[in-house]
Parts: C-alpha cells; structure tokens; sequence
C-alpha cells in the first residue's frame, strides 16, 4: 500500500465539526430558557419567523429555516395542537399551506423576549467578534444554498 496522507481525515482539519459542536452546545444552553416556554430549539426558530412574517407558506417558512416540508409538518402539527399557529389549505392551490400566528402565539412572544439577552451571555465575543462570526456564517449558507439550486437544474 502507497504511503498516503491521511491528514484530511483528522476531526481537527474539519470545519464542519467545531460547527457541529458548537451548535449542538449553544442549542443545549437554549433548552433550559425553551423548557419554560414548553418549545424546542427548532419550534422557536419557527415562532421567531412567524413573529416577524405573521404568516407564510411551508415552502417559505422551510426556506427562511433551512428545514423540509418532513420536519417542518409535524413541527408545525405540534405548534397548531398548542394554539401558537394555524395551518389551511390555500383555496387557489390545495398543495400549498398557509402558516398563521395566533393570538397565543403573539403573546408567547412576550414570554420569549428574554432569551436573546440571556443567551449572549453564554458567549464570550466581541460584538465585532460575534458580526464577523455571523457573516461568515451567512456567507457559508448562501454559497451552499446556490450550489444546491444549480444541482437541481
């Protein structure tokens, strides 16, 4: 056998692990915050966009989340059951599903106004630090998003 390089292969070369770790680690610190509110970390995300948006479709809310219509059903089937959203069918095209906030979910946001705060504390970064992380991050998304795009046609 050639004497090859195996280096590429050390989790330590990967990009993708600290990103997975710290991920992982930041979403754990949410749970505590989330727990009181009765959402995971990814029902949260899900009321942030509608806080903003009101209501969308599910093809909209998956782009806005990076999430398919697989996860996102029965998240949105949980977040329904609970009275924070409202699903139906658009009339002028069944295939499509309108997501609308409630009441309830208008004021859950109240209870959740407290996270953001809470959870930079969690990080010790500059805020240039924390700016720059974020439009590396933004950047890394965008560049696979499009690749993606290209793939499929």
């Amino acid at each position: 056998m050639e004497n090859q390089d195996y280096s590429c292969l050390r989790l330590d070369n990967q990009l993708c692990f600290p990103l997975y770790a710290c991920s992982k680690e930041i979403i754990k610190r949410y749970k505590p915050f989330l727990d009181e509110l009765d959402l995971t970390y990814t029902q949260y995300i899900t009321m942030m966009v509608l806080w903003e948006r009101k209501e969308m479709n599910v093809k909209e809310l998956g782009e806005h989340l990076y999430l398919d219509s697989g996860t996102l059903t029965p998240l949105l089937k949980k977040l329904e059951a609970k009275g924070y959203i409202t699903r139906q069918r658009m009339k002028t095209d069944e295939r499509n599903v309108l997501i609308q906030i409630t009441q309830a979910g208008e004021y859950l946001k109240e209870d959740a106004v407290h996270i953001p705060g809470e959870m930079s504390q969690c990080v010790d970064l500059e805020p240039q630090e924390a700016k720059v992380l974020y439009i590396l991050l933004r950047k890394i998304l965008k560049q696979l998003k499009e690749e993606e795009a290209m793939e499929r046609n």
